[in-house]
């Protein structure tokens, strides 16, 4: 029970693209008060630049003193221009997600075992399809084309520079730096302040990958490899001498070499690694060697069939993981065939392979992008591109206008028509109390329950037929070697698609490089792929939750050595999750007596529509269960209809009978069971763990904070049901006036929605 020694600390962590500590903790001022600079623990500042107290929280009839604290983690993701390139590597990082997104095979896992390698397989042909594109632009369209005499192109560049060993250097040197970064990129962590836990393991806790550094050496020296084979003519074309045949056979014995390492998934060692990578790069110098002297005019004879195997080669992975996945997903099937079909998981847990083939679309329309944008800048006309960019501009040109159309289905019509169709749901009129406050939630309610059933169906269905259209464009173009008349206008529009996307990613990076706050985002798009750790690709930016969870734990057990210390974990948006595996890991680790003084609060959430979806052996359902037991109610939610990011955590199957609102939910006891609540005089519905806000609030009583307006994914700390969740978290109830109205006056829990 509570004694006069009692405090709350109240430990909030930031969500989405660069969250500052003032909008944090809503305070005027913030001062650090632990951290490294990187990971940051901030607290209210006084005029002083000192720690300041927090308010106080209502609770048992007493206000509780409150020490508010925040942790901010943006700039492991956002505000520079190192972390602004990031945004380049989205496909790798969409490769990586898609490991994250395989479903639990239990029962074979040898088949889960054939699906990891595959996508690892996968990942190592898109960086050599984005470096060999690389190549295609740097070694072939500007180095052998434009810088060749006579060619009229670039003409104030001086004479000195069009020879054949300028030339190569212009192209190669470039694309060594290239890898390089890529290769520091896979090899950055960061660096955590926490001691190494010992204990039994969680069931939600992330680790660090130990072949990270043999996927790093993987990459680098494919990398190294395909832009051997572009220099030497490519895979299918036998050199004619006998040294550049020795090093042919060399780079192919070496492409087939990382293949093998890769869908194996071993790290050979330090010394073995380091010889990989140092053969590489002897072979590259090599190959730049023996491609000298460059043609007079053309290009390098072995950019199409580098490009054009490289792109074959992902396809047909692509198609081999996409067909391995059926019977992996079929088997994980019972674990989830009885839960609501907005529980499950997407695509029943096939959602991988578009995602990996949106991957490799991406990738190859980023090299197809830069190559068109090059040539533009160059100002001529006559300077060739591989074949096959042909056929990605057409894809792409199409997939624009498909783009185009479900937009403008879902959003123009598809939301005013489930508005028209189902007026104002019964809900938004148990919680608002004016009509036009619930017109306007009904609007807002509209537009948000769209999104969170169906974006991602409109980013599967994009990703499944740009690729369906990208096979019958391969059949048609080589198959009957044939060109439909229509190509010239689709191609017209992916051109000009692939070059604003081209232009309009080097402009973001350049304006989020020259002022980080333009760069909001790319941070939140950082934020949002930085989440896992590196798996599948390495050239990814360093998973920040590995460094957060740990050093968040940390700060609890720091905080509850003071035996009158309850502390509550707030995480709002993206930072719920991170809460989420922090609470688990404080759980599995701490004994029973500090268990009982910890609380998660959790506010527009997407762990329930998104992220418990998307990823189903990562955050399963009983797990989530079993943190909510061992919380014993203690895991509260704030969640808006109106809100298009968050929505429910803890509950599901909401309807309305009467005047009670009534669902499923994660129970106290453990498991999960029916609820029902009723509406407060606030317009707020505690069903189970979540608390349904009103959207806009009820109109200002001149007595606790409000904010106008519908306020969907923002303010969530405005709302005065915060307060009052922050009580019922640390273990402690609500408020005296809501306790003394259920007759619940002094009780822990009795005031929790108990199952019918």
């Amino acid at each position: 029970m509570p004694g006069p020694d009692t405090r709350i600390v109240e430990l909030r962590v930031a969500g989405l693209a660069g969250t500052q500590g003032e909008t944090l903790l809503d305070a005027v001022s913030t001062v650090d008060v632990a951290g490294d600079g990187i990971g940051r623990v901030v607290r209210p500042a006084d005029r002083l630049r000192r720690p300041a107290p927090g308010p106080v929280v209502p609770a048992l009839g007493r206000s509780i003193p409150r020490t508010l604290e925040g942790y901010l983690w943006s700039r492991m993701t956002s505000g520079t221009a190192a972390k602004a390139t990031w945004a380049l590597l989205f496909p790798f990082s969409l490769a990586n997600v898609a490991f994250w997104m395989l479903p639990p095979v239990r029962r074979a896992r040898w088949l889960g075992g054939l699906c990891r390698g595959l996508l690892r397989v996968a990942s190592v042909l898109l960086t050599m399809l984005l470096l060999g594109q690389i190549a295609a632009t740097a070694l072939d369209l500007f180095a052998t084309q434009c810088l060749a005499p006579g060619t009229g192109c670039l003409p104030w560049v001086p004479s000195g520079l069009r020879g054949s060993a300028p030339r190569l250097a212009v192209g190669g040197v470039p694309l060594l730096l290239v890898i390089f970064v890529l290769h520091r990129i896979s090899s950055a962590n960061w660096q955590v302040h926490a001691p190494e836990s010992r204990k039994r393991s969680s069931p939600m806790q992330l680790r660090a990958d130990p072949e990270a550094p043999g996927m790093s050496a993987t990459h680098t020296v494919a990398a190294l490899a395909c832009v051997s084979l572009l220099l030497l003519g490519g895979p299918f074309r036998v050199p004619s001498g006998i040294l550049d045949l020795i090093a042919w056979i060399c780079v192919l014995a070496l492409v087939l070499t990382v293949i093998v390492g890769a869908a194996v998934g071993s790290d050979p060692g330090r010394i073995a690694r380091r010889s990989l990578i140092t053969f590489a790069t002897l072979l590259f110098i090599a190959a730049a060697v023996l491609a000298a002297p460059l043609p007079a005019r053309g290009g390098l004879p072995g950019t199409d069939a580098t490009v054009e195997g490289l792109g074959g080669a992902l396809l047909v992975v692509t198609v081999l993981f996409a067909l391995a996945l059926v019977p992996a997903a079929l088997l994980a099937r019972p674990l989830w065939k009885k839960r609501p079909h907005r529980l499950r998981p997407w695509l029943g847990g096939w959602a991988a392979a578009p995602v990996l083939a949106l991957a490799g679309l991406l990738g190859g329309g980023f090299g197809a992008g830069l190559a068109v944008a090059v040539r533009r800048l160059l100002g001529t006309g006559g300077l060739r591109l591989p074949t096959t960019y042909d056929l990605i501009t057409v894809l792409w040109g199409a997939g624009l206008a498909l783009i185009v159309v479900l937009g403008t289905t879902g959003f123009a019509i598809a939301v005013p028509l489930r508005r028209w169709r189902r007026g104002i749901p019964a809900i938004v009129e148990l919680m608002e109390h004016d009509l036009k406050q619930e017109t306007d939630a009904a609007r807002a309610w509209a537009r948000s329950a769209w999104e969170r059933r169906h974006l991602h169906h409109l980013v599967l269905i994009v990703a499944l037929a740009l690729s369906a259209g990208g096979a019958a464009l391969l059949v048609v173009r080589f198959g009957f070697n044939t060109r439909p008349g229509w190509f010239t206008p689709v191609a017209a529009v992916g051109v000009f698609a692939l070059g604003g996307l081209a232009a309009g990613l080097v402009r973001v990076v350049y304006s989020a490089a020259r002022a980080p706050q333009r760069g909001r985002h790319l941070g939140a798009l950082s934020d949002l792929v930085s989440f896992w750790p590196r798996a599948a690709h390495p050239t990814v930016p360093p998973c920040y939750a590995l460094k957060v969870v740990p050093e968040l734990a940390e700060r609890v057990k720091e905080h509850l050595a003071e035996p009158g210390t309850r502390v509550v974990l707030a995480g709002l948006n993206l930072g719920s999750l991170l809460t989420v595996l922090t609470a688990a890991r404080l759980m599995a680790e701490l004994p029973e007596d500090e268990r009982e003084r910890v609380g998660l609060l959790t506010a527009g959430s997407p762990l329930q529509w998104g992220y418990q979806r998307a990823f189903p052996a990562m955050l399963p359902e009983e797990s989530l269960a079993g943190l909510f037991g061992d919380l014993d109610g203690r895991w509260r939610a704030l969640c808006r209809g109106t809100d298009i990011f968050g929505g429910g955590v803890t509950t599901w199957r909401h309807k309305v009978s009467g005047r009670h609102l009534i669902g499923d939910g994660y129970l106290p006891a453990g498991g999960s069971g029916p609820l029902e609540t009723t509406s407060e005089p606030s317009g707020v519905l505690v069903l189970g763990g979540d608390h349904w806000l009103p959207d806009p609030l009820r109109g200002p009583d001149g007595r606790t904070r409000w904010a106008p307006g519908v306020l969907k994914h923002a303010d969530y700390v405005a709302d005065p049901e915060w307060d009052h969740a922050v009580a019922m978290a640390a273990g402690l109830g609500r408020p005296s006036t809501w306790a003394s109205r259920h007759g619940e006056q002094g009780s822990l829990f009795g005031d929790l929605p108990r199952p019918r």
